[in-house]
């Protein structure tokens, strides 16, 4: 555990002091460079606020409305068919739009039903098998000016699913 902590405290270091041996052994300018691209990050994070701030808006609504609340209500008698926790629901929604606010569902299921339940081991392995799709289009995607985003949305979102039925299954399997 000790070589971890090592590791991880000389990683970002020791990468940074490699890139610049590198480009001083090829004699480029690595400060100059290393300023312009600071000059790029900080346009480019201008130019993905707006798209960052309507996602964050949007997520803040969806949660705030109860339309989430009343989704499970309605779905609840087919899950309980499936053998799947309805607890389980907040989190399949939350995780392809935001991974913090995934993340506080996980750590809520987590602290309510413990990590060894079946509920803790669901939510754990779904936090892992999908990815945040709606935060990663509009923030990539609208970095680089794309505006028709259908096909990529569509296909991230069925990962999203497959992940989701995946984890489902997967701990039922094993776990259930």
């Amino acid at each position: 555990m000790e070589l971890i902590s090592l590791i991880s405290l000389i990683a970002i270091p020791l990468f940074v002091l490699i890139v610049l041996s590198i480009g001083t052994y090829k004699r480029l300018p690595t400060y100059d460079l290393f300023v312009e691209g600071g000059k790029e990050g900080v346009s480019m994070a201008i130019s993905l606020l707006p798209h960052l701030l309507g996602m964050l808006v949007s997520i803040s609504i969806f949660r705030s409305s109860g339309v989430l609340d009343y989704l499970i209500e309605l779905i609840d008698p087919l899950l309980t068919a499936i053998h799947v926790p309805s607890e389980i629901v907040p989190l399949a929604l939350t995780k392809p739009i935001s991974g913090t606010a995934a993340l506080a569902v996980t750590s809520d299921l987590l602290r309510s039903f413990g990590p060894d339940s079946f509920i803790g081991r669901l939510a754990s392995t779904m936090q892992g098998s999908s990815d945040t799709t709606l935060y990663v289009i509009t923030v990539y995607f609208g970095s680089v000016g794309i505006k028709k985003m259908g096909d990529a949305l569509k296909v991230g979102l069925l990962t999203d699913l497959i992940g989701i039925i995946t984890a489902i299954t997967i701990i039922t399997f094993l776990f259930g």
